[in-house]
């Protein structure tokens, strides 16, 4: 059995654009989409959290500081083949007045906690797959939030985060280049992009554990 363990933000968590604060079903969302494609001798892990980060406090928001929630994650779901991170988004709300270095710089932390974890098989280090999330489109109600520069900042992100992955030798994908953020808000996926981004994190899965 194939264990991955997904960690993320609202769109892991499954946000509703149409209907905010309520969750597509879990049929709908990515996970478990990717359960589905990828059948039987796979465990998908879901962990998802709206407002996480990837390793910052945030003032407005109780408990959603990436760096401090991983490790216990990745101890009570050990024996670990995969973990998968797509964290940044959230990282450009206005208030942190953060780069898209910075934004890397975090994800840094978190590759850096995997790695030294023994969560894998045997205690060892399970693989891991950096998602860098799509770029913000146009923002609604979440305007006043991540203010005037987040859209432009998500467009460095990929770059940014593509040299951490290089220079820590793990997995990379643009969820930019599969998905794109709802016209309702500018952050979070309809159910359509939903299943494009299961099936094309499906293909790197299977192509990272070496299965067919």
């Amino acid at each position: 059995m194939k264990r991955i363990l997904c960690y993320g933000d609202s769109n892991t968590w499954g946000f509703n654009p149409a209907e905010p604060f309520t969750r597509l079903p879990h049929d709908v969302r990515w996970t478990g989409v990717l359960r589905s494609l990828l059948g039987d001798g796979f465990e998908v892990l879901e962990e998802g959290q709206n407002g996480r980060t990837t390793v910052w406090d945030d003032p407005f928001g109780d408990h959603k500081n990436g760096k401090t929630y991983l490790p216990p994650y990745l101890e009570s779901h050990s024996e670990l083949d995969l973990v998968i991170i797509m964290l940044g988004t959230n990282d450009l709300k206005d208030y942190f007045n953060l780069t898209a270095a910075d934004v890397a710089g975090g994800l840094k932390c978190l590759i850096a906690l995997v790695r030294q974890s023994g969560a894998g098989r045997g205690g060892r280090s399970p693989q891991i797959l950096i998602v860098s999330p799509p770029p913000i489109g146009k923002l609604t109600l979440l305007a006043g939030i991540y203010g005037e520069k987040a859209a432009s900042k998500s467009l460095e992100l990929p770059a940014h985060i593509h040299l951490i992955t290089q220079l820590y030798k793990t997995h990379f994908m643009d969820g930019g280049k599969v998905v794109t953020s709802s016209q309702q808000d500018g952050v979070h996926w309809e159910a359509e992009q939903h299943h494009r981004f299961a099936e094309a994190i499906h293909t790197e899965i299977r192509s990272i554990l070496s299965v067919e």
